[in-house]
């Protein structure tokens, strides 16, 4: 993990010139309180780097014994005591949620207004797009940002940014899109903690200085590696889920594709669709040999 301390800098640089104003006009002028907060929040602010090894896990009883550095947990379903217990062994927590989409089971649900509510979403029951122009739901997802910071969570994973590519029921845009996203990061930042680009490949080199990880699903079972490319190439790591059944049942395709993603820097591992743990392989390098390791 690293921290960007160039914050402290701008905080150092800051102070200097207020106080130096202050001492010119012979007049004691208190620093602006918001000015001062929002720069001691962000000296902390930490990311992943690319060495960093994950487990994701969204539902079931948090498995908290694997011995990765970046865990990514359900911001909802998962307590501050586990979030607790996962840092307590020095562990970066990812917290996530939709960010694009109504899932009718989270205890927020009745505060979007019915007009912001769109198709539903395909193969998922209880989901819908949600239209990311309103500012009813800017403020539900500013309301879940603060719901994660103060669960201590030291990033957040916003999911489904890429509705301008989908049948939503609105007329999104690829500049709607941009815009939304764009917000969910400074959003996040503002609040000291990093975000994660979640699937919207087909925009990641105009994101990737906005957004300080990406984590993308079955990057290699439809070919989109290159997309992500952007994000190793500025040092910020790549986290992928595979799910096909082939990588889980034929030991050759899963090695040759470990041994793809090992060699692009990507960190992959092939987990259940539902992401309860039922199983868990790891794609590592080994005395300059590719394996694939079950750890559950």
């Amino acid at each position: 993990m690293r921290e960007r301390y160039f914050v402290l800098l701008l905080i150092f640089l800051f102070l200097y010139s207020s106080l130096s104003m202050a001492e010119s006009d012979n007049v004691k002028k208190p620093l602006p309180t918001a000015i001062i907060s929002y720069l001691l929040d962000n000296a902390s602010l930490q990311v992943p780097s690319l060495n960093d090894t994950w487990q994701w896990q969204l539902s079931g009883n948090i498995n908290t014994s694997y011995d990765v550095s970046v865990y990514e947990i359900d911001l909802f379903e998962t307590s501050e005591e586990t979030i607790k217990i996962l840092q307590a062994k020095e562990i970066y927590v990812i917290c996530y949620f939709s960010a694009g989409s109504l899932e009718d089971w989270r205890e927020d649900k009745d505060q979007f207004d019915d007009s912001v509510i769109g198709k539903a979403y395909g193969g998922w029951a209880g989901e819908f797009w949600l239209d990311i122009r309103s500012q009813n739901v800017k403020d539900v997802m500013l309301s879940r940002l603060d719901l994660a910071r103060q669960k201590g969570c030291d990033a957040i994973e916003a999911d489904n940014v890429h509705g301008f590519e989908e049948d939503t029921g609105f007329p999104l845009t690829a500049e709607d899109q941009l815009k939304f996203n764009r917000s969910l990061a400074f959003e996040a930042h503002n609040r000291a903690m990093a975000i994660g680009l979640k699937n919207d490949s087909s925009q990641a080199e105009e994101l990737v200085d906005d957004f300080d990880f990406a984590v993308t699903e079955e990057l290699f079972e439809f070919s989109e590696e290159s997309a992500l490319s952007f994000f190793i190439t500025k040092g910020k790591p790549v986290f992928n889920a595979e799910y096909g059944e082939d990588y889980l049942n034929n030991e050759q395709h899963r090695a040759a594709m470990c041994l793809q993603s090992n060699a692009l820097g990507f960190h992959t591992i092939i987990l259940p669709l539902g992401l309860d743990d039922a199983f868990r392989y790891d794609c590592y390098v080994e005395e300059g040999s590719v394996d694939t390791k079950l750890t559950r």
